[in-house]
């Protein structure tokens, strides 16, 4: 488990130093009008090649195993920033982009491994570790892509391409391949059909509802992701420093409710427990910060987003056991798939709606999200798997 939290937390760092910097690259190249149309559009552009490719990369991972698939998507990565570092031209950003979203499977064959070799009772809280291994790069990243990009503007991206060559070198000699050779060959023959990925995948009875669920939980999450430094600056009047003290919060504690809190909690209220209070954490986070006005309220409410942050974990611990190994990657591959999606459509879909509506109450997106959250109890009554975790 050592080595691929490492590998997490590497590739957390190498995405978090690149993604502030990009804009500033942007304008240098295509000049301060076209940049934020051109960042829209790389970022569209990547989602784009990871859900049509990151099924099938899942698949592959079933088939030929965890570990060639996992170097190939760091080679992408790897190449993506070292074009981006060196780039002349914005088609050069465009073709690092595509490369990268064409190979991006880190984090859906991270927890392809994770499922390979836990033990059913112990995967939420080992899915909690990749995510809190996943927010201390993300709060990493930015502190040092800030630094570097205040020396040259093109440091972060270099830096980025020689922390994911080192994530590979890593990746080659200290990660075991967690798929027997028996296991791979047991596999489904690979469709190259994203589609026919997604559709092969509606089988168990509870394994739809419980993407029902995931949906719900990915867009929900695209709120604070879009609106809270925005949302923060524009009604609480937070400066600079408060809203970036803000963000590394909300990832810190998040990160040690992952890391340390779901662990136990599962122990002994059972995945589904679990799943429902984290819900109700969160749900109420929402509500409250929609009819907040004081500054202090965000960083009150911290400990309840944290409590929302431990859904994930739960949810991925359920949606393993109603796939069999064989099919662990591909299951993986699609919620990469469905969470690149939403997370181009949710930004522009939370902006619109803010922007429509802050005149009038500006808390409504966050309350709107909150209620979202009432469509989860129905999911979970048609999930009713086989086999739930002791304490379920």
């Amino acid at each position: 488990m050592i080595a691929i939290l490492t590998t997490v937390v590497l590739d957390a760092i190498g995405v978090g130093l690149v993604m502030p910097i990009l804009p500033g690259l942007l304008r240098t190249l295509s000049g301060a009008g076209g940049a934020d149309t051109h960042y829209g559009m790389l970022l569209a552009l990547y989602a784009l090649a990871q859900f049509l490719c990151a099924p099938v990369l899942g698949a592959l991972s079933d088939r030929f195993g965890r570990r060639p698939v996992l170097l190939a998507s760091l080679a992408g990565a790897a190449l993506d920033y070292l074009l981006m570092a060196y780039a002349p031209t914005l088609a050069w950003l465009y073709a690092g982009r595509l490369i990268a979203g064409i190979t991006g499977a880190n984090v859906a064959v991270a927890n392809a491994y994770v499922t390979d070799v836990t033990a059913e009772p112990d995967r939420a809280r080992r899915f909690g570790q990749l995510g809190a291994a996943m927010g201390i790069g993300f709060i990493a990243g930015p502190v040092l892509g800030g630094l570097l990009g205040a020396w040259h503007l093109r440091a972060p991206f270099a830096a980025a391409a020689l922390l994911n060559a080192l994530n590979l070198a890593l990746v080659w000699r200290s990660l075991p391949e967690s798929r027997p050779a028996a296991a791979r060959a047991g596999a489904a023959t690979v469709n190259l059909n994203a589609f026919a990925s997604l559709r092969r995948l509606r089988g168990g009875p509870a394994l739809v509802p419980l993407i029902g669920v995931y949906v719900i939980v990915a867009l929900v999450s695209q709120a604070p992701a879009t609106l809270w430094i925005l949302y923060g600056q524009a009604h609480f009047g937070w400066s600079t420093p408060v809203a970036g003290l803000s963000l590394a919060g909300y990832g810190a504690c998040h990160a040690l409710a992952q890391a340390f809190a779901i662990g136990p909690l599962i122990a002994r209220l059972g995945e589904r427990r679990a799943l429902a209070l984290g819900l109700a954490g969160d749900a109420l986070g929402l509500v409250v910060i929609a009819f907040a006005n004081a500054a202090w309220v965000p960083f009150a409410l911290l400990p309840l987003f944290a409590a929302g942050g431990m859904t994930l974990p739960a949810l991925q611990a359920m949606l393993a056991r109603q796939v069999d190994d064989a099919r662990q990657g591909e299951l993986q591959g699609t919620l990469a798939s469905i969470a690149s999606l939403i997370g181009v459509a949710g930004p522009l879909v939370v902006t619109a709606a803010y922007a429509a509506t802050r005149d009038a109450w500006p808390g409504l997106v966050w309350a709107a999200a909150a209620l979202l959250y009432l469509l989860v109890p129905p999911l979970l009554a048609h999930a009713r798997p086989a086999r739930e975790s002791p304490a379920a």
